[in-house]
This record gives C-alpha cells, sequence and structure tokens, in this order.
C-alpha cells in the first residue's frame, strides 16, 4: 500500500459538521486548513465513542500531536453545507496511530459527493515532547478498535 493511499477500514465512524460562515475564504469555499480541523472533529469524536476522550489521555501523561498529513481535495464545500466526517482508526504500534478521512456532503437526492480525503499519523509523546509508548490503557482501547474491525471482515 502506498503511504499516500487513503481507504476507510471498518469500522468507519460518521459524524457531522455545519459549515459555518468563519470556515469560508473571500471565494466562499471553505478555506483548505479547515479540512484539517474536520479531520480533528472526526477523530477525537470517534476516539471519544469509542476508545476514550483526549482528555483522558493526557491525564496519563502523554499527547497524541499529528506527525504528518496528507490531504487530497475533490470538491469544494461552502457556507451552511451539513459535512459528513467518516473516520477510521488503520494502524496503531506501540508509539504511534494513523487515522483516515473522508469528508463528504449530500449532493441531488440520497447521492453523497466526496469533497476530501487523507490521513493524519500521531506519534504518542510525553509532556517533555519526548516519544513513549502509549498507555497500556490507550493502547487496549485503539487496538480493539482494529479488532472489531478484523472481526467484521471475518465475519462479512
Amino acid at each position: 500500500m502506498s503511504k499516500l493511499t487513503v481507504n476507510l477500514v471498518e469500522p468507519v465512524f460518521t459524524t457531522t459538521y455545519r459549515v459555518i460562515y468563519g470556515d469560508t475564504d473571500a471565494a466562499g469555499v471553505v478555506y483548505n486548513a479547515n479540512y484539517l480541523r474536520y479531520f480533528e472533529i472526526g477523530r477525537t469524536e470517534m476516539m471519544r465513542a469509542w476508545a476514550m476522550p483526549y482528555s483522558a489521555i493526557e491525564e496519563l501523561g502523554c499527547v497524541l500531536p499529528v506527525a504528518e498529513s496528507y490531504l487530497r481535495f475533490k470538491a469544494p464545500a461552502a457556507y451552511d453545507d451539513l459535512l459528513t466526517i467518516a473516520t477510521s482508526l488503520v494502524e496503531v504500534s506501540r508509539v504511534s496511530c494513523r487515522f483516515h478521512y473522508a469528508i463528504s456532503r449530500s449532493g441531488e437526492g440520497e447521492r453523497s459527493i466526496l469533497l476530501a480525503k487523507g490521513f493524519t499519523v500521531h506519534a504518542c509523546v510525553n509532556r517533555q515532547g519526548k516519544l513513549t509508548p502509549f498507555p497500556e490503557v490507550v493502547l487496549a482501547k485503539i487496538e480493539a478498535i482494529l479488532e472489531k474491525g478484523a472481526a467484521s471482515q471475518q465475519n462479512g
């Protein structure tokens, strides 16, 4: 798999976000950097729902900064669009994890229009900024997400 390949894998978490006026640029479309914020919304809501809130991870003495990101634009979003942010966890190691994203909006009828896709890779670091293994409780919870996906593929 190419490092720039972006495929959602099961389980896929979805959440929605309504574009606010402040997200748009002078051309009336969502400013490009805001898509990384949308990735963050998808990721943090997925972690809150399926693992633990980021605040709980931080209480354990580590943070998960973005170490790498990739974003591919397919179509623009505009003010008041209701976006669907699909997020999947695709890879976990002792010290990092990788999430994939697809952002879309409803088109005419029931058709969905892909607006952007991409990924982020996060390193686990301590408060001093040094790479550190995930705390066992965090690693167990995020590995459980991957196992849930593997189990659904076996049963599918």
